[in-house]
C-alpha cells in the first residue's frame, strides 16, 4: 500500500538529515560512478579502434552481441564466486553491464561517420592521425552519448540490484531493509531518491552533449 507523500517527504527529509539516506545515497553513487568511469576508459577506446577495423568488429559482433544480451544479474552469481562478496564484485558487476552500451554505440558512431568526411579530408591532405582526432572522433560523439546516457541508466539500476544482495549500505540496501521492516515511506523515499540522482545523472550527460555536439542538427 503506497503511504501519503507527506509521510514519504517527512520520512525523505528525516533520512538525509540525519544522515542515513545520506550516507546511502554516498556509497552507492560511488559504486555506481566507479564502474561507469571504468566502462567510459574500456568502451570508448575500444570502440573507437575496433569500429575502424572492419574485419575485427564483424568477427567479435557476435561474441559482443551475446555478452549484451546475458542478463548481468544472472552472472552476477559467477561474479561473487570469482570475485568474492565484496565490493569488487558489486562495482564489477555494474562495470560488465555499463560497458557494453558504450562500446557498441561507439562502434556503431566509427562505421556511421560519413565517407564523404572522409574523402573531403584525404583529399585536403590527411593523415591517418588527422582522419581520427579531426574527422572521426568527433563525428562519433553523438553516438558516444547515446551510449553514455543509457549506460548511466544501467549501471542505477544493476547498482540496487547488487546493493539488495550482501551489502550493508547503499540505496538498494536501504530499500530492501525498509520493506522487511515494514517502513515503507523510507523505502519510497529511497526510491525518489535514487530516482532524482538518475535523472540529475541524464541531465549532466544532455548538456554535455548539446555542448559538445552544437554542429549536429538531429542532437535533442
Amino acid at each position: 500500500m503506497i503511504p501519503p507523500l507527506d509521510k514519504i517527504i517527512v520520512a525523505l527529509w528525516n533520512g538525509i538529515t540525519q544522515g542515513a539516506l545520506l550516507g546511502d545515497i554516498t556509497i552507492s553513487l560511488q559504486r555506481a560512478g566507479l564502474a561507469f568511469f571504468a566502462a567510459i576508459v574500456v568502451g570508448i577506446p575500444l570502440g573507437l579502434f575496433m569500429g575502424q577495423i572492419r574485419p575485427l568488429e564483424q568477427a567479435l559482433d557476435p561474441i559482443l552481441q551475446l555478452f549484451r544480451q546475458t542478463s548481468a544479474l544472472a552472472l552476477y552469481p559467477i561474479f561473487i564466486l570469482l570475485l568474492g562478496l565484496g565490493e569488487t564484485s558489486k562495482v564489477f558487476v555494474i562495470f560488465w553491464a555499463a560497458l557494453f552500451p558504450i562500446l557498441l554505440s561507439t562502434i556503431s558512431g566509427v562505421k556511421e561517420v560519413d565517407a564523404k568526411l572522409l574523402e573531403m579530408a584525404k583529399t585536403f591532405g590527411a593523415g591517418r592521425l588527422t582522419l581520427f582526432y579531426r574527422v572521426i572522433v568527433p563525428a562519433s560523439v553523438p553516438s558516444i552519448f547515446v551510449g553514455l546516457r543509457l549506460s548511466a541508466t544501467t549501471a542505477l539500476l544493476l547498482l540496487i540490484a547488487a546493493e539488495m544482495i550482501g551489502a550493508n549500505q547503499g540505496i538498494g540496501f536501504r530499500v530492501m531493509n525498509a520493506q522487511y521492516n515494514f517502513q515503507i515511506p523510507m523505502m519510497f523515499a529511497a526510491i525518489f531518491l535514487l530516482a532524482f540522482a538518475g535523472l540529475l545523472a541524464n541531465a549532466i550527460l544532455v548538456f554535455l552533449q548539446r555542448r559538445l555536439c552544437r554542429w549536429n542538427t538531429r542532437n535533442q
